[in-house]
C-alpha cells in the first residue's frame, strides 16, 4: 500500500514504513534567512542534548531526511554531511555558529566594499545612463567569495554517497530559484528508489550536491550574486530558494518523510499591534522597505504552508474513522519550532557590531547604529555574522526548543523524565 499526504494541493506518493521499522521516517526542514539560521543551530543543539539525556543518542541519524534553503541549506548539508555522527557534527556546527564574523562569509573591508556595495551606491546618485557609458554592471550588493573557504572547511560533500550507501542519510536535497527559466528546483541527492516530482513552477532535479548548489541556495536577491549551475546541459543563473517558495515543506514528504520538524527563522505569526512599538508617522527608508521585502521572501510562505497543512490535517481528523481507513490520505505530522522573540528586534541591539565599512554603506540607506532608533534591523538582521548575536540566536533557539520539550519528546517517542545536561562546551575543529 501507499500512503499520501495531501499537503499543498499535493498528494504526494511516499512508500511507509515497513512492518520492521521502528520509526517512521523523519524529515527535517531547515529555512532560510541570512545570519538568521543561527536560531536553527540553538534549536538542534537543545534537541541533540535532550536526546542524549533521553538515553537515544546512540540510535541512527534522527533526521534521515534533511531539507534546507537559504542558510538553512548550509546548514542541512554540514548535518548531512556527519548523519553518522549526529551529536559531534551538531558540536561542530555550533562552534561555527558562535564563533562567527562577516569576513567569512562577505568581504567586509573598505576595500571589498567598495568594489561592491559603493558601485550601487554610486549608481543611485549618478544614474544609470553614466553607468551604461562607464560599463559599470555590479553584480550584488556584497562580495561573498570568502564563504567557499568555509563551506570547503564544515561541508565534506563527498561524504554523501558513502553515507547514502551505508544507511545513514536517505536524502539531503537544496532548494534555488533560477533566474534564467523562473522554475523553483529542488536538487537532491538520495537512495536509488527516490523519484522527481514536478509541480506547477517547481519540480525537482537529481543531482550531485556541491558547493555552488549552497551557494545558489543562500543567495539572497541583491544582497549576493546569482550563481551559474549547469542544468540538464544549460547554465542558469540561481539565487535564493526562498524567492517564489510557495510549498517549502513538500520537498521532505516527496522524499519519503512521514513527520517533519520544521524550525523558522522568524516568527510564526506577530504581536498583536497594539503591543509593537511604533515609529514617528514618516516615509520608510530604503533600509526599511528592503527588510520588509526579505520578511516576505524568506517567512511568509512557511507561515501559510503549515498553516494550510494543519487545515488539511484538521479536516481528516473530521472524517469519520472508518472512511478515512479506505482513504488514501494520511495526515502529516509535523513538530514547528520557530522564535518567540521579534529577530529585528534582537539585530537592533548588535547594528553596532556589523563592520564598519558595511555599516557606513548601509547607513546610506536607512540602517542607524544606535539601538534607540534601530531603522532597517530587518534588513540587517540577515547579515549580522558576528558572534554577539549569533549566540544571542543560538540562546533563543535553545531556550525555545526546551519550552517545547514535551512536544520534542513526543515528536520522537523519547522518554519524558531526565533533563538534559548543562551544555558542554563544543569541540575545536
Amino acid at each position: 500500500m501507499r500512503y499520501f499526504f495531501a499537503v499543498n494541493n499535493d498528494f504526494m506518493s511516499v512508500s511507509p514504513a515497513s512492518p520492521t521499522s521502528p520509526v517512521p521516517a523523519t524529515g527535517l526542514l531547515l529555512t532560510g534567512g541570512g545570519a538568521r539560521a543561527a536560531y536553527q543551530v540553538g534549536v538542534l543543539e537543545a534537541i541533540a542534548d535532550m536526546r542524549k539525556a533521553a538515553g537515544a543518542s546512540e540510535q541512527a541519524n534522527p533526521f534521515p531526511i534533511i531539507t534546507g534553503t537559504s542558510a538553512g541549506a548550509i546548514n542541512a548539508a554540514a548535518l548531512a554531511c556527519g548523519a553518522d555522527d549526529f551529536d559531534a557534527t551538531i558540536r561542530k556546527v555550533v562552534v561555527i555558529w558562535k564563533n562567527f564574523h562577516a569576513d567569512q562569509v562577505y568581504r567586509s573591508d573598505f576595500f571589498g566594499v567598495a568594489r561592491t556595495g559603493a558601485t550601487w551606491m554610486s549608481l543611485l546618485s549618478m544614474g544609470w545612463l553614466l553607468a551604461k557609458w562607464r560599463r559599470v554592471k555590479p553584480r550584488s550588493l556584497l562580495d561573498n567569495s570568502p564563504v567557499h573557504a568555509l563551506l570547503a572547511r564544515i561541508v565534506p560533500l563527498e561524504r554523501l554517497p558513502d553515507l547514502i550507501l551505508k544507511g545513514h542519510l536517505q536524502a539531503l536535497a537544496v532548494t534555488a530559484y533560477s533566474y534564467s527559466s523562473s522554475e523553483h528546483i529542488t536538487f537532491f541527492e538520495g537512495s536509488e528508489q527516490l523519484k522527481t516530482w514536478e509541480r506547477s513552477q517547481r519540480r525537482s532535479v537529481r543531482d550531485r550536491i556541491t558547493h555552488a548548489h549552497l551557494l545558489a541556495s543562500s543567495a539572497i536577491p541583491f544582497i549576493f550574486p546569482a550563481v551559474p549551475l549547469v542544468l540538464e546541459g544549460n547554465t542558469e543563473y540561481f539565487g535564493d530558494g526562498s524567492m517564489r517558495q510557495s510549498a517549502p515543506v513538500a520537498a521532505a514528504i516527496h522524499l519519503g518523510a512521514e513527520r517533519i520538524l520544521v524550525i523558522g527563522a522568524g516568527r510564526m505569526t506577530e504581536p498583536p499591534k497594539d503591543s509593537v512599538p511604533t515609529q514617528a508617522n514618516r516615509p520608510p527608508s530604503l533600509a526599511q522597505i528592503a527588510g520588509h521585502a526579505l520578511s516576505n521572501i524568506f517567512l511568509d510562505a512557511l507561515a501559510v504552508d503549515v498553516e494550510r497543512a494543519r487545515r488539511i490535517n484538521l479536516t481528516l481528523s473530521l472524517i469519520p474513522e472508518q472512511a478515512r481507513a479506505s482513504s488514501p490520505l494520511k495526515p502529516l505530522k509535523m513538530l514547528v519550532i520557530a522564535p518567540s522573540q521579534r529577530l529585528d528586534d534582537i539585530a537592533a541591539r548588535h547594528v553596532g557590531a556589523l563592520p564598519p565599512a558595511v555599516r557606513t554603506m548601509l547607513g546610506s540607506i536607512g540602517i542607524s547604529a544606535s539601538s534607540a532608533d534601530a531603522k532597517g534591523a530587518a534588513l540587517a538582521s540577515y547579515l549580522l555574522f558576528e558572534s554577539d548575536y549569533t549566540r544571542e540566536l543560538m540562546a533563543l533557539g535553545y531556550q525555545d526548543a526546551q519550552t517545547q520539550s514535551s512536544e520534542v519528546h513526543a515528536f520522537f517517542g523519547w522518554p519524558e523524565g531526565a533533563a538534559p545536561e548543562t551544555q558542554t562546551p563544543a569541540p575545536q575543529i
